[in-house]
């Protein structure tokens, strides 16, 4: 174990250490997506947060059970308890089942999170597999005198609950407020308070997905899943609970209510959440036509992007901000990130190259030392890539000759290196082992052999131009004593 991990746990709002409630083994429970449309850049920092947390874990040697849901039913259009479910109203217009709703987009994520080097969960349950678990714990909450059945649906009683617990510990809600601030919406008179929020819902006539209950024919709260699948997995009490800043309220609020008159405690030791990305200072949206897909990020077909990006510049990207804080996209940001990221893959490929000397000036214990020190501060990744591109100054003087490293701290520098760049940040070469790539390396060199002809013939105009056009389509070439180098 290298030092002690520390998370910010938001229900605290304080950092904390990490202490698993049964080492070495890790429970981790993900709010996953709502498989109506296709994945978009909002999807993929969460993703990639807690695909590091997940990475990072497991290279701590904890066993780690990652589980990663997918809300396929109870979501409906306002997040709250009124309008028609997500899934259902696409199902609807594009006159197909439901579940043929969920399977394309469910692939088309998955596609997606491949290629962003998300590794998979180790259970990826979907709601609608578990309605008799969703049934069951609103039976309890039922029976503990926190829930009451209006017209064939159920309701939690949050002023009831309020009075023994405190609703609203995690966002710091306070409910004297929401008496104020939420209005009476159609179709909600039959709760007592508007803010109180369904565990089951009876279904309209043209609702198509519905399962019979003790109370109706209907679906499950959009709430109820987490809490009842997070429990059939990882049990009644577990490690850590994550997902979007914008999950915090209400759905991870009314999990927390669920859980605490289910179990009789809070059932969960650290909540981590995620911050928001932005497109040019802006909230991402269909109606300010800034809606990015991930599909439009790696193709380039959408008017806000200058020109395609790999999946691995849109990890290295979001990697670059610490998970807490607010991202903003920009064409600049996303091209700042890809040369960097170019930058580092071949400060990598430059150090397994370099031979180590006898004895060497350069000790790689602070480095080693320092990234791990940045992860356990609450997984802080751009302090990590800013001291990976520091060791970028010491692998280039050993290459040119002016510092030397022997072959301890070589191999240490190495495996330091690969942890953390592919182990832990999940990136990887995009251009490693590709056929395309072959051809062109082969190409340039041929090119650059030809100028090599040209110089020594005098033909120095030849020479130039060779080199002019290449830099024109971003090619970089260096002379070397011995010939040359070439990078993109």
């Amino acid at each position: 174990m290298q030092g002690k991990l520390f998370l910010y746990n938001s229900i605290n709002r304080k950092k904390e250490e990490f202490i698993p409630i049964n080492f070495p083994f890790v429970g981790m429970y993900v709010c996953g997506p709502t498989v109506y449309g296709d994945a978009h850049l909002g999807h993929a920092r969460p993703a990639i947060t807690f695909d590091l947390l997940f990475r990072y874990l497991r290279h701590l040697e904890y066993k780690v059970r990652y589980v990663r849901n997918i809300t396929d039913v109870g979501h409906l259009e306002n997040d709250a308890d009124q309008g028609e479910d997500k899934i259902g109203k696409k199902a609807r217009l594009e006159q197909l089942e439901p579940m043929e709703v969920v399977q394309y987009f469910a692939d088309r994520y998955h596609r997606e999170m491949d290629k962003l080097n998300v590794l998979k969960p180790s259970i990826e349950p979907r709601a609608s597999g578990h309605i008799i678990e969703q049934i069951e714990m609103t039976k309890k909450i039922l029976d503990s005198g926190f829930a009451y059945i209006s017209n064939g649906s159920v309701y939690f009683d949050v002023e009831k609950y309020n009075e023994k617990y405190n609703y609203g510990k995690l966002s710091g809600r306070i409910l004297e407020d929401l008496y104020s601030n939420t209005r009476e919406l159609d179709g909600q008179s039959e709760k007592k308070n508007s803010f109180d929020f369904a565990l089951w819902k009876q279904a309209s006539p043209e609702h198509i997905m519905r399962w019979p209950s003790p109370w109706s024919d209907g679906f499950p709260g959009w709430h109820m899943e987490c809490s009842a699948m997070g429990h059939k997995y990882l049990g009644e009490k577990f490690d850590i609970h994550g997902g979007g800043m914008d999950l915090l309220f209400p759905h991870h609020e009314c999990e927390i209510a669920q859980n605490t008159v289910a179990v009789g405690e809070n059932s969960i030791n650290y909540w981590v959440h995620n911050n928001m990305i932005t497109i040019n200072g802006q909230k991402m949206g269909k109606s300010l036509g800034n809606f990015i897909t991930l599909d439009d990020l790696f193709n380039g077909t959408n008017q806000v992007l200058e020109k395609a990006y790999s999946p691995m510049t849109i990890r290295f990207f979001i990697l670059q901000a610490h998970y807490r804080s607010t991202l903003d996209f920009s064409n600049e940001a996303l091209q700042a990130a890809e040369k960097g990221l170019a930058r580092l893959m071949k400060g990598n490929e430059t150090l397994n190259k370099i031979k180590a000397s006898a004895s060497g000036n350069y000790n790689v214990s602070e480095l080693k030392k320092n990234c791990y020190d940045a992860m356990n501060d609450d997984l802080n990744s751009p302090i990590v890539i800013a001291h990976l591109f520091d060791a970028l100054k010491t692998i280039n003087s050993v290459e040119a000759g002016t510092e030397t490293i022997d072959d301890a701290n070589l191999e240490i520098l190495k495996q330091v290196y690969h942890s953390f760049l592919f182990e832990i940040l999940g990136l990887k070469n995009e251009n490693e082992g590709s056929g395309s790539n072959e051809i062109l390396k082969e190409v340039v060199d041929m090119v650059l052999n030809l100028r090599m002809q040209a110089k020594a013939n005098k033909d120095y105009a030849t020479s130039d131009l060779i080199r002019n056009e290449l830099t024109k389509i971003g090619i970089t070439v260096k002379d070397k004593k011995d010939g040359f180098e070439w990078e993109i």
